[in-house]
């Protein structure tokens, strides 16, 4: 069995500039801050950042954004980010940052989407908003729906509670959040544990995210704290 196992320093070495990162978590809950240490020591730029958030201030993907190394991020939540304020506002043009604010259930499903294969999904969230500017809307039955396209990124970062070393993970209560779809909808995924065992130890019916998706697996990663 092909050894998963890396430092975060050798897990991260996959990402290149300008790459497409998903990073599971809800307000930096369940995001793995062990790998966002090692992003921020390897100084990648213009990154596009897929999350539910922006994290805060000094946590979660909020140390990416300090750091000056995400472009674009699509996201559903900043408000607890203030900075990103700051840079979508800036006139500095090596500091400004591209915001993409999506519905957090069209968010959900359109990770979902580029996960499963499909080419997109129609939904009525957004008909009538902002939301709506530059989408084909479609009429079923008499209905107006937005077709949302999927995503899919190049690297997964994720948070796991337990991982085997195959890469089977479960997640504890709420850190859950959007790992086991990213898991799905990245080419390379990468797992930052809280413990790591061996393969067996895991009752397969506790199993959320199965190995065959995980490439990576650095050990560390320290339980939640709020």
């Amino acid at each position: 069995m092909k050894d998963k196992i890396k430092t975060a320093d050798e897990a991260v070495s996959v990402i290149k500039d300008g790459d497409t990162i998903m990073v599971g978590g809800f307000m930096a809950c369940g995001t793995p801050e062990i790998l966002m240490d090692a992003l921020v020591k390897k100084g990648v730029k213009n990154l596009t950042i897929i999350c539910n958030d922006a994290g805060v201030p000094g946590r979660g993907v909020g140390k990416l954004i300090t750091n000056g190394q995400v472009k674009t991020l699509i996201a559903s939540h900043v408000g607890l980010n203030p900075e990103v304020a700051q840079r979508m506002n800036t006139d500095v043009a090596a500091d400004k940052l591209e915001c993409i604010l999506v519905p957090q259930g069209t968010l959900a499903e359109r990770v979902r989407a580029g996960g499963a294969g499909l080419g997109g999904f129609l939904t009525p969230t957004g008909i009538g908003t902002i939301v709506a500017e530059g989408k084909e809307v479609i009429r079923v039955d008499g209905r107006d729906y937005l077709l949302e396209k999927p995503l899919k990124a190049d690297v997964a970062l994720l948070r796991g509670s337990v991982t085997d070393r195959f890469g089977n993970t479960t997640y504890n209560g709420t850190t859950r959040t959007f790992n086991p779809i990213m898991a799905t909808a990245a080419e390379h995924v990468i797992v930052g544990a809280c413990e790591i065992v061996e393969v067996g130890d895991i009752d397969p019916n506790h199993v959320v995210t199965s190995g065959i998706f995980v490439d990576t697996i650095v050990g560390g990663e320290k339980p939640w704290e709020i």
